[in-house]
């Protein structure tokens, strides 16, 4: 399998995961035309396990270094395969919220605050539970000190949003539904790395998994947990009526391959993330990773024009937030090396 061997290359990846996650976002703004969030969901869950096979049977079983993917799956303790299910259930709850954000209060608030909720947080799971590859717990402290400022500036901004351009109440909806992805999004990846090895993937431990078994088991997770959890979101919404399977099945190619992209986005930023964990360190390639909320703030800002007539006090205050995460990122960076 294809193994990183570089703590520059793992920060490329880890760069292209920032993207990746941050970017995803943008099919379910452009299915929203016509589609609605929940429906969107499904064929989004879809791309994530589709191109999950496509790089475990691909990148995860090529080279002579590590276990091919089927072998690794075959030797996964049920203890391993156990945890990487979990996370997959975790997640799917905080994503769900997160799209019910996204679709409400758009992705320039939705990310910023609850992904980058979800870095704190889960910057301080890892580094409890999976220390290596923390050089400097110092700068990783600081670096994510500067992005919790950067979250409050964003949060700032967003509620000095004119009134006529954004409903409030429906606003403090989405930040409250951002909020609460961001602590249940907090979890999944320590739970996977409980199950996954990082101390050498070209010497896997018995019964651990390498990334990219991971990433299959973890969208297999995903996978069923959605049969239940997006079958209750379509029955009772956060917000609209609610929808059926019918609606689903009506919807256009066009539209279910918007999703199913969305769903590559993701799944390719993921697969990266797990690659470079073993070289990075479980919790500098989380929190790089989880740098996405700036590029979705840039998605939302520039693209989407989400904070559109705030004048020159969110005009600065959204300045400041993509500076102090920036600059957070930079230490992050220098945390790991």
């Amino acid at each position: 399998m294809f193994i990183v061997n570089s703590y520059a290359l793992a920060v490329v990846f880890c760069f292209i995961t920032m993207m990746c996650w941050g970017s995803w976002g943008n099919t379910q703004k452009l299915a929203a035309r016509s589609w609605r969030y929940e429906l969107f969901y499904w064929d989004y869950v879809i791309g994530i396990l589709l191109f999950a096979l496509l790089v475990a049977f691909t990148a995860g079983s090529i080279g002579s270094e590590g276990r091919p993917f089927l072998e690794d799956l075959g030797q996964a303790s049920a203890g391993s395969i156990g945890w990487i299910l979990l996370a997959g259930l975790v997640f799917n709850i905080s994503n769900i919220l997160l799209s019910a954000s996204t679709s409400i209060a758009g992705m320039s608030v939705a990310f910023p605050l609850g992904v980058g909720v979800a870095l704190v947080l889960g910057v301080l799971n890892n580094i409890i539970f999976h220390p290596k590859g923390t050089e400097n717990v110092f700068l990783l402290f600081l670096g994510v000190a500067l992005v919790v400022a950067a979250i409050v500036c964003n949060g700032v901004a967003s509620s000095k949003v004119d009134t006529d351009v954004r409903d409030p109440k429906e606003n403090r909806k989405g930040i409250i539904l951002a909020l609460l992805s961001g602590i249940i999004m907090s979890f999944p990846a320590a739970m996977v790395y409980n199950g996954m090895e990082l101390a050498d993937f070209a010497h896997p431990t018995p019964g651990m998994v390498t990334p990219y078994t991971a990433i299959v088991v973890y969208a297999v997770g995903i996978l069923l947990s959605n049969i239940v959890i997006n079958t209750l979101v379509m029955r009772h919404p956060f917000v609209g009526e609610p929808v059926s399977y019918k609606q689903y099945f009506s919807g256009s190619a066009k539209t279910h391959l918007v999703g199913m992209l969305g769903g590559v986005i993701w799944c390719l930023g993921s697969a990266l993330n797990y690659i470079s964990a073993g070289k990075a360190g479980a919790a500098v390639s989380y929190a790089l990773g989880q740098g996405a909320p700036m590029v979705a703030a840039i998605w939302g800002v520039f693209v989407w024009h989400e904070f559109k007539g705030g004048g020159k006090d969110v005009n600065r205050l959204l300045a400041a937030m993509f500076f102090l995460f920036i600059l957070g990122l930079v230490l992050i960076i220098a945390a790991g090396n």
